[in-house]
């Protein structure tokens, strides 16, 4: 059945901040407490999701959270109403009140596990939220995100939601930063490939030393079972411990892969031949890998430029581009390496360059941005018609995030009740806009 792979990106929040709240994540930490730009980063994003659809690819819109989060700040003690509960958190408890401020759901990549219906065995898109155990900040989104996805993608009969899995250390799962799909055709069933950084439970399998790994194998097991795959068209791969402590918290930090190509850093996977080797089996002769060699470009300009966190995608016209944001264009190494890659001719083509700054300094690049899910002629007819970006959709974005979005945020300005109502203000027009219904807490109370 012919079908197609569609691009649902993260809307930035009204809240974007460097707080530098993820471990492990260079960029988040290197620029902790700089002034931020929400206006900037949300346009920024918002122009990468038209460049995309302008070039023939299905893109989407998926709503941020709302930011604070006062329920849990509720949860966790403080009472009162709003701005009393903002007051307490700020002089008590300021890093409490300062995850609850958090925007990292622009990240959309972390959002859920997505599998399409060539895959599963009841014919259905599958949806797992990820729970996100692994930071605080990142733990309280998956709620919303369920609601969103559930309003975005609201028939039974084409999709079924599973529950986040349950909020364990030896269960953490980050969604699709961890998951990668290849096929010949995205209507045909494809080899899903589930990355995990250690095991939950076996304390004498290798870890990382420094940094969290956020992905477990019990976590991708789990989902690989929930979204009944076929387990003969199933790779369980590891990153490189080694790797998660130079910064690499997520796969798609070193690898991305679509369709029939893997593009991949050499020191990507823990027995990486192995990995290789299951994957060509699985995937047949067309299979192609594309290894980056560690002399070439280093694990830190990997991580620098997020060479690997660019989105691979197909176009309608057959050509395959390399989205990427322009810190690989400011580094030599990097941009001669891609300078030869499109030479060399071995099934990338394009690249096709954006300026995400102010998501890349808090850590996130083009892939994080994105979920990507593919839509038969048919699934494409049953999403919510409201979140796919269209010319007119994309116009009324733009002046919505001009009338609600500040130009600069400072942690100190948290405790500011008026940034609060600026934000309820502005999501609750969003879900107008989007038609999502109440998905929001304050919307439902």
């Amino acid at each position: 059945m012919m079908a197609y792979e569609a691009n649902f990106d993260g809307l930035v929040g009204p809240t974007h901040n460097y707080s530098g709240l993820s471990t492990g994540n260079i960029a988040s930490l290197t620029y902790k407490h700089q002034i931020s730009n929400p206006k900037q980063a949300a346009l920024q994003g918002l122009d990468k999701m038209r460049a995309l659809a302008n070039l023939g690819l299905i893109q989407g819109v998926i709503a941020p959270q709302m930011r604070p989060d006062i329920k849990m700040l509720r949860r966790l003690g403080f009472s009162g109403n709003d701005n009393r509960v903002l007051q307490q958190a700020s002089k008590h408890a300021p890093q409490l009140l300062t995850c609850c401020y958090s925007a990292s759901s622009m990240w959309a990549a972390n959002a859920a596990t997505v599998s399409p219906s060539a895959d599963t065995n009841d014919r259905r898109i599958h949806f797992t939220p990820a729970n996100l155990v692994s930071h605080f900040h990142r733990s309280i989104e998956h709620q919303t995100t369920a609601r969103i996805l559930a309003a975005m993608f609201n028939d039974d009969n084409r999709f079924c939601h599973h529950q986040p899995l349950p909020a364990s250390e030896q269960l953490g799962d980050e969604g699709a930063a961890n998951h990668t799909r290849f096929c010949d055709q995205y209507g045909h069933q494809g080899v899903e490939m589930f990355v995990f950084g250690r095991y939950g439970f076996d304390q004498h399998q290798q870890a990382p030393m420094q940094y969290p790994a956020r992905q477990t194998y019990e976590a991708s097991a789990a989902i690989a079972r929930l979204h009944q795959l076929d387990p003969q068209q199933v790779v369980m791969a590891q990153q490189n411990p080694l790797l998660i402590d130079q910064g690499v918290f997520h796969n798609d930090v070193i690898a991305v892969g679509n369709q029939q190509t893997l593009f991949c850093h050499q020191y990507a996977f823990l027995n990486q031949t192995d990995v290789y080797q299951q994957l060509q089996q699985k995937m047949g002769t067309d299979f192609s890998i594309i290894e980056v060699p560690n002399d070439v470009v280093s694990v830190d300009d990997a991580v620098s430029s997020y060479l690997f966190n660019s989105q691979l995608v197909t176009l309608p016209n057959g050509d395959v581009s390399l989205i990427l944001p322009h810190q690989c264009r400011d580094n030599p190494r990097v941009w001669h390496y891609v300078q030869q890659l499109l030479q060399m001719r071995v099934g990338i083509n394009r690249v096709d360059l954006f300026d995400l700054s102010q998501s890349m300094k808090n850590g996130g690049g083009p892939a994080c941005l994105r979920l990507r899910v593919v839509l038969t002629a048919k699934e494409q007819q049953a999403v919510n018609p409201a979140v796919l970006l269209t010319d007119s959709l994309f116009k009324q974005l733009q002046a919505w995030i001009h009338l609600h979005y500040r130009d600069q945020l400072v942690d100190a300005d948290f405790a500011d009740p008026s940034l609060l109502l600026q934000s309820q203000t502005a999501l609750d027009e969003l879900t107008r806009i989007l038609k999502l219904g109440s998905v929001y807490d304050f919307q439902r109370m």
